[in-house]
């Protein structure tokens, strides 16, 4: 589990961080401004997917790849309050049952609790499939082993070399919702 954790918080900073691009990795490339989606003082709203669907859309993203977001739970129980999301008449996943959204307006939601937040804006990442790539530098090496040191404790020793970046600048959307 705790590397999972630790390949999200790769993806997660590579989305919303400086990727490297050149044939030598040295050209340092930001998130473009125009990329975002400000908060606007609200939490995350039938809008702001809209927003971002439309930022996916005007830059000719290929329809036919998988489009993800990014959210915490407190921005999947905003979705959940509003009646468009989880009314059977505009969706066909009935939210309200399971208590989650799966799909809506082409994105298949994501909850994490570890994007990150300044203040009380946390940053959701909207993002087509081939617009982040995560790199697989060493695979798991994994060892459980007994300390005799240390009265025979068991040590569990996990390890795997890993780095992401961003494709395409014009793949990744930054949605900032407000968060108490």
């Amino acid at each position: 589990m705790a590397m999972g954790r630790a390949m999200d918080d790769v993806i997660i900073t590579a989305a919303l961080g400086t990727a490297f691009t050149g044939e030598t990795g040295a050209t340092s490339v930001a998130l473009p401004g125009t990329q975002t989606i400000a908060h606007g003082a609200a939490g995350l709203t039938l809008a702001k997917l809209i927003q971002a669907k439309a930022k996916l859309d005007k830059a000719d993203v290929d329809p036919s790849i998988p489009r993800h977001i990014i959210v915490s739970p407190e921005q999947l129980q905003n979705l959940l309050g509003d009646t468009t999301v989880t009314s059977s008449d505009f969706n066909t996943v009935k939210a309200l049952v399971q208590g989650e959204i799966n799909s809506f307006l082409g994105f298949n939601f994501r909850v994490s609790n570890r994007l990150p937040k300044t203040g009380t804006t946390r940053s959701c990442i909207a993002y087509a499939q081939d617009g982040l790539l995560l790199g697989v530098g060493k695979d798991v090496n994994a060892r459980i082993d007994e300390r005799a040191d240390k009265s025979y404790a068991t040590q569990v020793y996990y390890c795997m070399s890993i780095g992401a970046t961003r494709m395409e600048e014009v793949k990744v959307v930054e949605v900032q919702a407000t968060e108490d």
